[in-house]
């Protein structure tokens, strides 16, 4: 199979990563609005409905149909089910809590990331990095509190949808070796598209024009945020960019607080803090070690 040399730009794929996450992070304001009137479904095939048609009007001049073209359908496939699956339960878990919590809760995904690197892509992880995989599911824990009675019980949701994230990512990251961004998001469509589409009848309420205009501007975040995001992985290393994921809590606070007014509490704020400085170690130790031989 012939690989693709990219050129590598970790700045860059860092300023693209943070714009697209302030993308998604409009889009979850979006769920969240409308959460209460419509299924899970119907708003996740919304989202993927319009994502796909951007997606058509971003390439459409390179040939639509050329961009299914891959040597590795399965990988395309698999990647895909996990960003459908990531984005039902967070999508779910919207409508029950409130936005920075879910997010925060969301933010083990990039120590994760760096555990699940290990068996997938070979990488090696010392004993400190392994430290800050521990000490950042204890704030998630946290978050969580789980047995506590103090958080609803959709809060594990944000926490599925971290693990299948985390693996979309580090498959991502393998797609961008030997096919287009173009590629990847065309699967990423298409198959989202075709399996919500199954289901959506049975689940469906007919929107207003206004709701309307929301899921069309579901859609297009999301389409827009997911080529920002893929452009960044193919510029940087996943390990690299996923302590920025972090920049997403500003967002989500601001909105939650503006257009729901709601705002995280203490303990919440706490374990973020927690799962925020475990991920920025991990970081701090991925930068060294990209320097110098690892010594953890």
């Amino acid at each position: 199979m012939t690989q693709i040399d990219r050129p590598q730009n970790i700045r860059l794929g860092i300023v693209l990563m943070m714009i697209g996450l302030a993308l998604f992070t409009g889009g979850e304001a979006v769920v969240k609005t409308l959460a209460p009137k419509y299924d899970v479904t119907q708003i996740v095939w919304s989202r993927y409905v319009f994502h796909a048609l951007v997606t058509f009007l971003l390439f459409y001049r390179s040939g639509i149909f050329q961009l299914a073209k891959t040597t590795r359908p399965w990988l395309h496939i698999s990647r895909s089910a996990l960003m459908l699956i990531a984005t039902s339960l967070f999508f779910f878990a919207l409508r029950y809590l409130p936005l920075a919590d879910a997010v925060a809760i969301h933010f083990i995904a990039p120590i994760l990331i760096t555990a699940f690197s290990i068996p997938i892509l070979k990488e090696q992880v010392g004993w400190r990095r392994w430290a800050a995989i521990f000490v950042g599911f204890i704030g998630a824990m946290i978050i969580i509190r789980p047995g506590s009675g103090g958080t609803h019980w959709a809060a594990i949701l944000p926490l599925g949808s971290a693990v299948c994230y985390a693996i979309y990512q580090i498959l991502t990251r393998i797609a961008s070796k030997t096919d287009s961004t173009q590629t990847s998001l065309f699967w990423t469509s298409v198959f989202g598209v075709g399996v919500t589409s199954l289901f959506v009848p049975f689940f469906w309420v007919t929107p207003t024009l206004t709701e309307w205009g929301l899921m069309m501007a579901l859609g297009s975040m999301y389409g827009i945020g997911h080529y920002l995001l893929i452009r960044g992985l193919e510029m940087a290393p996943a390990s690299r960019l996923s302590p920025f994921l972090y920049t997403q809590i500003i967002w989500a606070t601001l909105f939650g607080v503006i257009f729901f007014g709601q705002f995280p509490d203490m303990i919440t704020v706490g374990g973020a803090a927690v799962v925020i400085a475990s991920g920025l170690y991990i970081w701090w130790r991925e930068t060294k070690s990209a320097s110098e031989p690892a010594k953890d």
